[in-house]
């Protein structure tokens, strides 16, 4: 037993040695947040944390404030930011090997790398020079560090310097997220569209029919079931799909909302935004306040910044406040290529036209380079889907217009007219832009890019070459849709906008729309808004959308249904507990379960007629709910899922479904409550591969409110990246809060500081707290 106890011992004492290596080694590369730094900036500034991180930054002008935050965000998130501009560039696989190949390959047919440096170039003087700034500040911030962020000894990397074009690369990088389908929904609409008759096409693929909240009360019509019969192609046995997952609504996401100065009590205006995005270790955004001096005046500007830019994304200047949620519209088009007979070249109105190719080589960490070879048109690349036919992208982040900074002009704006003004000169991906003033007006605006487009059908691919089909160019700014006749004003991802606004942006797979009607619900019940009534709109987990499944279920469970089945205890828990989205909640879980089980039985044949052309359910742009509502009122015998023979057996097979896929996941319906089914995955992205500290760098696996379709929009890794709510000239009273904390570094003090603030729906202040560090960059000389 000796040898045994002798090999215990020594196999701790190893453990011991290589925890404390890795100790030493984090320790290392911890930031330096107090003393004095001697740096490149012109004139001094001060970076002063509170106890959470909170930085604020005060310098001599607002190029040595953008110096401070890059060295800033280069102390605490360099490699957040690195990911975020190599996923642009497909850059992932000299990082990370070959397990990120397929990624570079998809990325690199974009070609934001060069795309990043010719906007560069177009950059004025004064633009390049603050852009400089920040990036001479990045540079000097890694290199403060005594060793290089953490991750990159995990991967056995040097983490390589920051260029100017980068922060180009992080727009372009949340181009790929918010505008991410890229042709695959146009491509799933067209296989949709060539299957069915037209009338069932039009039915299935409808704006819903009830959940609209448009700012200017436009409604669309709802379109009546065919009376013709229900297609042969949606009859197909269910076992002809491999995936029949139906995607109850994208991953898209955020609200913000707005009240006018006439509804509060200070007179200013007041602006609620939580941008919903996948949340990840470290937060997606850090908080900074900014002060600089301009022409003698005093600036400041509060909020949140993206690291890898000089901007404040969204917050306050004290006279203007702006927040973002995604527009959905439609900023893409599939374009159907006619091929000659060899396949090299594609017609055009000017005639047959050689296909062109680019060369990328792709880095692959420990393995030789790789040359990817991409085909391109005059209209964008060359792109397929499985085994479809090919196409050509035409999307406005391959254009000069899509990118710029600015963004960094509304840190200077006075009041919501200005604001939207230069609304339509900004280069990032399309937004639904709202802005609340110290006067009480609001105002909403599409900011970025809008493509004029002469198109017989956005929503399909279509031919080009006879020039019928085209982009015209680009909306004159004086024309971009506008909104601000209103004391209340709300977006959610949702149509927003009727008329001739609606057509010229399309739909981009709007969201249901029941999150903006419940949020509109909320506002509408205030007589006087103050910040904490906002905020507890963001926080409101009601399930409204599903009231009328969970009435439908109770008619499912019926004495004698409930008898037999034995359902007593599930009937009971729907009736009560079903109507929040609640951790404790097992109703909840039943309800929406039976709804997610009943919309995969009656379209299995749809997913499974889109599978075989290589095309996703998730990809179409609408929700199903509005279509199976109405097949649910008719009970039409041609419209029933094969085998079931009535409408009543195929809802009990839902129940039964349902029930035992949740008892087996969760042992039993007690087991359920949604805060099981839904808990926080706040993961790091290494975490997964080091083996027995990993999950350590993970935030903790909490029970969480909310879910789609409600204002809490929360799901295990998506969900509200931060929750802000702030009045003009009012910032003391405001709100702001982000999930884990401010640090990347798994030491530092502000790495998990916000996260139990942001778990237990806490409104943390929208203005930094007391000093507790101060660190100084002074100049060199």
């Amino acid at each position: 037993m000796n040898w045994w106890k002798w090999t215990l011992s020594a196999l701790a004492l190893l453990l011991a040695l290589f925890a404390a290596l890795i100790y030493g080694a984090l320790r290392l590369s911890l930031p330096v947040y107090d003393g004095e730094q001697k740096t490149s900036i012109d004139n001094t500034a001060r970076l002063e944390r509170d106890a959470l991180g909170y930085l604020s930054i005060h310098a001599a002008n607002r190029t040595d404030a953008a110096f401070a935050l890059g060295f800033a965000h280069a102390q605490e998130r360099f490699f957040q930011m690195d990911i975020l501009r190599r996923n642009a560039a497909g850059e992932l696989s000299a990082l990370f090997g070959e397990r990120a190949l397929n990624t570079d390959k998809a990325q690199r047919q974009h070609r934001f790398r060069f795309r990043a440096e010719r906007a560069l170039a177009q950059l004025s003087a004064n633009e390049q020079q603050r852009l400089n700034a920040y990036t001479n500040g990045v540079n000097e911030g890694l290199a403060s560090l005594s060793l290089p962020p953490f991750e990159y000894s995990l991967l056995g990397q040097t983490p390589e310097p920051w260029r100017t074009a980068d922060s180009f690369l992080v727009i372009y990088s949340m181009y790929l997220d918010l505008q991410s389908k890229l042709g695959r929904d146009d491509y799933a609409m067209t296989v949709l569209k060539q299957a069915l008759p037209s009338d069932w096409y039009q039915f299935l693929q409808q704006h819903s029919d009830i959940w609209q909240a448009a700012l200017d009360g436009s409604v669309v019509a709802p379109i009546a079931m065919p009376e013709s019969e229900y297609p042969a192609a949606l009859r197909q046995q269910r076992n002809a799909c491999r995936q029949c997952t139906l995607m109850d609504s994208a991953d898209i996401g955020s609200n913000n909302f707005a009240v006018a100065g006439n509804l509060t009590s200070h007179g200013s205006a007041i602006l609620a935004d939580d941008m919903h995005l996948g949340i990840r270790v470290p937060s997606t955004w850090y908080k900074a306040q900014l002060n600089w001096r301009e022409n003698g005046n005093l600036h400041t500007v509060t909020g949140l910044t993206l690291p890898g830019t000089p901007a404040i994304v969204a917050g306050s200047n004290g006279k203007v406040a702006w927040g973002f949620t995604n527009s959905t519209g439609d900023w893409h088009d599939l374009i159907a290529l006619k091929l000659s007979d060899d396949n090299k070249r594609y017609l055009t109105t000017d005639g047959w036209q050689p296909l062109t190719y680019q060369y990328e080589t792709i880095k692959i960490a420990g393995q030789p380079d790789q040359t990817l070879e991409l085909t391109e048109t005059q209209w964008g690349p060359v792109v397929k889907f499985g085994n479809s036919p090919v196409f050509a992208l035409r999307w406005v982040a391959h254009d000069d217009i899509a990118v710029n900074f600015n963004l960094l002009q509304l840190e200077q704006t006075n009041t919501v007219a200005e604001a939207l003004k230069l609304a339509p000169s900004v280069g990032v991906p399309v937004q639904n832009l709202l802005v609340a003033d110290h006067l009480g007006q609001i105002g909403w605006s599409l900011i970025g890019p809008i493509p004029v487009r002469q198109l017989t059908d956005f929503d399909t691919a279509q031919d080009w070459s006879s020039g019928t089909e085209r982009w015209l160019g680009y909306q004159e700014a004086d024309l971009q849709p506008q909104y601000t006749d209103a004391d209340r004003l709300w977006t959610a991802n949702a149509r927003m906008i009727g008329g001739e606004a609606y057509t010229l942006m399309g739909n981009g797979g709007y969201d249901l729309g029941a999150r903006g009607w419940q949020i509109k619900q909320g506002l509408d019940e205030l007589q006087q808004a103050d910040e904490h009534a906002l905020h507890q709109i963001q926080l409101d987990n009601r399930a409204l959308m599903l009231q009328r499944w969970q009435q439908l279920l109770l008619q499912v469970l019926d004495p004698a249904a409930v008898t037999q089945h034995q359902l007593q205890a599930y009937r009971q828990h729907v009736v009560n507990s079903s109507t929040h989205a609640s951790t404790d909640a097992v109703g909840y879980t039943l309800v929406r379960a039976f709804r997610q089980q009943l919309l995969e039985l009656q379209f299995a044949s749809l997913s499974a007629l889109l599978e075989q052309h290589d095309a996703r359910s998730q990809d179409l742009k609408f929700s199903l709910e509005t279509p199976m509502w109405q097949l649910l009122q008719q009970q039409r015998s041609d419209t029933l899922p094969a085998p079931y023979s009535s409408w009543s057996e195929l809802m009990l097979a839902a129940v039964l479904q349902s029930k035992a896929e949740l008892e087996h996941q969760y042992g039993n319906l007690e087991h359920s409550q949604w805060g099981q089914v839904n808990p926080a995955k706040i993961n790091h992205p290494l975490a997964s591969a080091i083996p027995l500290f990993g999950d350590w760098l993970n935030m903790p696996a909490t029970p969480m409110n909310g879910d789609r379709h409600m204002p809490r929009v929360q799901l295990p890794g998506f969900g509200q990246s931060e929750r802000m709510v702030v009045a003009p000239g009012q910032e003391q009273q405001g709100i702001l809060t982000i999930p884990a904390g401010q640090s990347g570094h798994p030491l530092s003090p502000f790495y998990r500081a916000d996260h139990q603030y942001w778990l237990n729906e806490v409104a943390l202040p929208f203005l930094p707290g007391e000093k507790k560090y101060q660190l100084l960059l002074t100049p060199q000389g």
